[in-house]
């Protein structure tokens, strides 16, 4: 398996609330492990809503003795959601915080996802697939018809999400399972890589690079177009022996 991940502050923000974590190697019972969030809130909050959620959910996965690993991601998730909360309500500096997660790991030529809020995974196959469903206004407007891609990509309400790691006592996640085959590659990433650069260049760019070369080439691209937000990706290929034939 090769993986590679980013981030940068972008051209615009003066924090990266930004947080990603990966793993090829076992993490608990997972045999890996790769995530991004991306922090909601003033000042600091977000970026530490971000890292505080990744860390308490790291070590919830690393520490668990579920012998299921989906059981496992699944607790770990919730977990990092009642942390969240329950620190935001504690502390007025950071009332209101929240993030964004998207998790996955690779098991058994089957791809595990897990999703809250509007940072995306996408599978490059035969073609370029979104995986997971924004959670957020414009995503459901453009679902209802209302909205064109293009029209979401600059629409001023296009950063409010709907779900989100924190925000409440409980959290509602999405969960997905896909087929793996040879010469798939896998992309998590931020709204800040989504809003500024297409599906069509996010295609072009997987197939034409590996891990390192793709992430540099789409995070610049980004940073070309305008950096209005901070920017995060990793890509993860993962070898023959872990797709379906």
């Amino acid at each position: 398996m090769q993986a590679y991940a980013r981030t940068d502050i972008g051209c615009v923000r003066k924090m990266n609330q930004d947080v990603f974590f990966y793993s090829t190697q076992p993490v608990g019972p997972l045999p890996n492990l790769f995530i991004v969030a991306d922090g909601m809130g003033g000042h600091k909050a977000g970026d530490y809503a971000a890292r505080f959620a990744i860390d308490v959910c790291v070590e919830s996965v690393r520490t668990s003795t579920c012998a299921s690993p989906i059981k496992a991601l699944d607790q770990a998730v919730k977990l990092a959601n009642s942390k969240v909360f329950e620190k935001s309500e504690q502390n007025e500096e950071y009332q209101g915080m929240g993030t964004t997660m998207v998790l996955c790991f690779i098991e058994d030529g089957q791809l595990y996802v897990a999703n809250v809020g509007d940072s995306r995974l996408y599978l490059l196959g035969d073609g370029l697939n979104q995986v997971t469903e924004d959670h957020s206004y414009v995503a459901a407007m453009v679902r209802a018809g209302e909205l064109t891609e293009e029209e979401a990509r600059v629409h001023p309400d296009r950063n409010m999400i709907t779900r989100a790691i924190g925000v409440s006592e409980n959290v509602r996640i999405d969960y997905f399972e896909v087929d793996l085959k040879a010469g798939d590659s896998i992309l998590l990433c931020s709204d800040g890589l989504t809003n500024m650069v297409t599906d069509e260049e996010i295609r072009r760019i997987l197939q034409q690079a590996g891990p390192r070369e793709a992430v540099d080439d789409l995070i610049d691209r980004a940073i070309l177009y305008g950096g209005t937000d901070n920017i995060t990706a990793i890509v993860v290929v993962p070898d023959g022996e872990e797709v379906t034939a």
